[in-house]
């Protein structure tokens, strides 16, 4: 854990003076949790229109959580796992294959998922724990609030302010499987701002083993990651300021060659990473009734991914269908075929470049207490580059216009409207996502819910518009001819069933929710608990496969949903104990062309929807402190039937925190205890120790 003061802000700029208090009947302020990500407006749960469960990174790091991904096994409905070569996936709900293609995940509100293929990469993800003041995940969709993306919901990684982290900080933890992840930041405040720089490494090596062939054999699927983050506030004034953000992420995500090598791999296909981007954002009020921001920002990703090929590889069976007689086929007639004795050999790439430009105003009007008005509009620029799966530059462009009216006729009644209309040109359609719900506020500290909401996800772009291929480079003798040939995976892919660049439409959500919201304040301790009815329909749903030997997706699954989530916590002198539990029941069924698909390959469409879908999860968290400066933790993990696996682990945590009057330091031991010792999600993810050790290690000045 390093070594954290208390935040008071929620971002870097102080919303706290933007926004008035919260108060109760009384008129005194109210300790009733308050979000900010479901609508854009700061609303109490009570009045918020859905579910949102708040992750304070006091609790991510008092945990020994030790990367970010791992933060969402405390998200109830949440599932977080493993795909391809150790590249890390969370989903809510499932209704997702391995890429993550319907959650709205935001970093201070700058969209963080990838342009080309709306997913995420949590691996280079550009912020580091020790940074984070907050995350907020509205359950449920949200793209009333924050666009097509947020189809099943949203998440929002708040950042601490810098004004809560001036000084210097160094922390360093090892463990087990090569885990290194170390972290230094300095920074300063001031009257007229403050600001800070920071600077963590990510190493790991990954799972212990994979299986081929039926064997365990060694797994290369590691990472080495460099983020570099610089943070800072200026104010211009009692109510203006502006923020300003800047960051660098560069290293190596490990891919191996027997799980992730493609078309006759003969090495590993590491990826080599480069990111940076740039987020400013004004913010101004003009009145405690009426507060505005303006926010641009920028980011630039470039995936270098390169490797050697061979067809064919001796005393290996043949790497893709025919592919000797494929390459015979582009060479000219005479041409010598390739053998295990002259192999025809070449280098092959899957780079990618993508950026992505957007702009944002917001403005905020508190007519009175019962009157609330947040709206704005947005314009968003997605590029990407790629000479393989491209076939050069494409970009989309969406426009977009939000609002959202809290309205409170009385005491005990509260109504949300609110919408987002976008129009995007991956569809050249817009689209209109509403929002409604009516709260019943049963007191000053409990609510009962009425959600109604409608979202849709349009396709990305690699989705909508490939035009996948490879060439040839650095063709060996005597098959030079090739060099700079294009072989196009549309003439790879099985031709009776493919869909390669059929036009997509969008996907459609409709959903319903009950939920609670209760706080009891007892004789010495406080009581929060939520629970969370929900229905929904899917519509239009893309499902199938795409890779290199396969294509047939579609529009061609409808699914139904429904389940119950638990949050609840209790808080009391120097004890915190949380738990969460989903429930979820999904059916589904094939509705396209019943003629494109065998019946078999209908139903592995509908299958690929629930691939990470939990009937039971949940997880158990107990933070206590002891005499002797000390605080221990334990936290247990479940999830059951994903692929016909289980997820059980149990962590304990032992750490001392030593305040002296011109610096502190923090000495911790975590355990995690893999209970469930069968491969989680894959068989490839073999965690031979059930035991897991990491130490850590801060200091701060």
């Amino acid at each position: 854990m390093a070594l954290m003061l208390p935040s008071l802000g929620w971002s870097q700029t102080d919303e706290a003076l933007l926004y008035p208090p919260i108060l109760d009947a009384e008129g005194e302020q109210s300790q009733l949790p308050e979000v900010l990500t479901t609508t854009r407006l700061r609303q109490s749960k009570l009045r918020v229109p859905g579910t949102t469960t708040i992750i304070t990174g006091d609790m991510i790091r008092d945990l020994g959580i030790m990367n970010l991904v791992e933060v969402f096994r405390l998200v109830p409905g949440m599932i977080v796992g493993v795909s391809g070569s150790s590249n890390p996936v969370t989903t809510y709900h499932g209704t997702s294959q391995y890429e993550q293609r319907r959650l709205q995940v935001q970093i201070d509100g700058r969209t963080a998922y990838r342009a080309s293929l709306a997913d995420v990469d949590w691996i280079s993800m550009p912020v580091a724990l020790e940074n984070i003041e907050r995350i907020e995940v509205s359950r449920g969709p949200n793209s009333a609030a924050h666009g097509i993306n947020a189809f099943l919901g949203s998440i929002n990684i708040i950042t601490r302010s810098p004004t809560d982290t001036a000084g210097v900080e160094a922390y360093a933890a090892a463990g087990s499987r090569g885990h290194l992840r170390t972290f230094t930041s300095v920074g300063d405040a001031h009257g007229n701002g403050s600001w800070r720089l920071s600077y963590e490494k990510r190493k790991s090596n990954g799972f212990d083993a994979q299986v081929e062939g039926g064997e365990e054999r060694a797994y290369h699927d590691g990472h080495d990651i460099n983020n570099i983050n610089f943070d800072s506030i200026l104010n211009l004034s009692n109510d203006v300021s502006i923020d300003v953000r800047a960051g660098v992420v560069d290293g190596v995500n490990e891919e191996d060659q027997f799980k992730s090598g493609k078309l006759g791999a003969t090495e590993n296909p590491d990826i080599d990473l480069n990111s940076h981007y740039f987020q400013t954002r004004l913010n101004g009020a003009t009145s405690d009734q009426h507060f505005y921001h303006l926010q641009a920002s920028y980011q630039n990703q470039i995936r270098r991914q390169r490797w050697n090929m061979s067809i064919p590889i001796a005393g290996e069976d043949d790497p893709i269908d025919n592919g000797v007689a494929l390459i015979s086929s582009l060479l000219p007639p005479g041409s010598p075929t390739p053998s295990e004795a002259q192999p025809f050999t070449a280098r092959l790439n899957e780079d990618a470049e993508e950026s992505r430009l957007e702009f944002e105003l917001q403005d905020t009007l508190i007519f009175n207490p019962q009157v609330k008005l947040v709206s704005g509009l947005g314009y968003r620029e997605d590029t990407f580059k790629s000479e393989t799966f491209f076939n050069g530059t494409g970009h989309n462009y969406q426009t977009r216009l939000f609002a959202n009216a809290e309205y409170s006729p009385l005491n005990w009644l509260t109504f949300n409207a609110g919408g987002n209309w976008e129009k995007t040109t991956t569809t050249d359609e817009s689209y209109f996502s509403p929002r409604v719900a009516t709260n019943f506020i049963l007191n000053d500290n409990h609510a009962l819910r009425f959600v109604f909401s409608r979202a849709v996800r349009t396709p990305d772009a690699f989705e909508q518009d490939p035009d996948w291929s490879y060439r040839f480079r650095n063709v060996n003798a005597p098959f030079q001819v090739l060099e700079g040939a294009r072989v196009r995976v549309e003439d790879l892919v099985d031709p009776s069933t493919s869909t390669f660049g059929e036009e997509l439409e969008e996907e459609r959500i409709t959903s319903r929710e009950i939920s609670y919201f209760g706080q009891f304040h007892l004789d010495s301790a406080l009581m929060n608990v939520e629970v969370r009815y929900f229905n929904d329909y899917f519509r239009d749903m893309i499902s199938g496969v795409i890779n290199e030997e396969d294509w047939y997706i579609a529009n061609n699954v409808a699914m139904e949903q429904e389940g119950v989530e638990l949050e609840t916590s209790l808080e009391f002198s120097g004890t915190m104990l949380r738990a969460t539990y989903a429930y979820l029941d999904q059916e589904g069924r094939y509705s396209g062309d019943p003629d494109a698909l065998s019946a078999r390959t209908q139903q592995r469409a509908v299958d690929l929807l629930a691939r990470l879908s939990a009937r039971h999860s949940g997880s158990l968290a107990w933070i206590q402190d002891l005499p002797w400066d000390l605080t221990s933790s334990a936290a247990f993990y479940y999830a059951q039937e994903v692929r016909e696996t289980r997820f059980k682990r149990a962590d304990f945590r032992l750490a001392r925190r030593v305040d002296m009057p011109d610096f502190s330091y923090v000495l911790a031991l975590t355990l995690q205890h893999y209970i469930e010792q069968e491969p989680w999600i894959s068989p490839d993810n073999v965690i031979e120790h059930p035991n897991q050790y990491f130490v850590e290690a801060g200091i701060r000045f």
